[in-house]
């Protein structure tokens, strides 16, 4: 996968189906509007057909997604940036208060 594909959405024909959880968007509907879901291909039971489900945070609570319902997939986000010199972290510089300099501004 070229660098370019890893920060863009790609058709979920291309989403890998061998159990790798993936950022995916599904459709708008009368439901609601477009929401963002991690999912993965697999079965929600032992006995079903493999299809995309979530759990969220709880295994006991499957949500089985239709291919229709999604429209959109994209790799998870490394939890380490490549380069960490282009993450870094903003902080600003705030102006010293001339009463708190000495610790009498309390």
């Amino acid at each position: 996968m070229s660098e370019v594909e890893v920060d863009q959405w790609q058709p979920m024909a291309s989403a890998p189906r061998d159990g790798t959880r993936v950022l995916v968007v599904i459709r708008a509907s009368e439901q609601g509007p477009a929401e963002v879901d991690v999912a993965r291909w697999g079965r929600p039971e032992p006995s079903a057909e493999a299809c995309w489900v979530s759990s969220d945070s709880n295994h006991d609570c499957v949500i089985a997604y239709a291919e229709a319902e999604l429209a959109y997939w994209m790799p998870l986000p490394s939890s380490l940036p490549k380069l960490r010199s282009s993450y870094r972290a903003f902080a600003p510089e705030l102006p010293k208060d001339a009463d708190e300099m000495g610790g009498s501004g309390i």
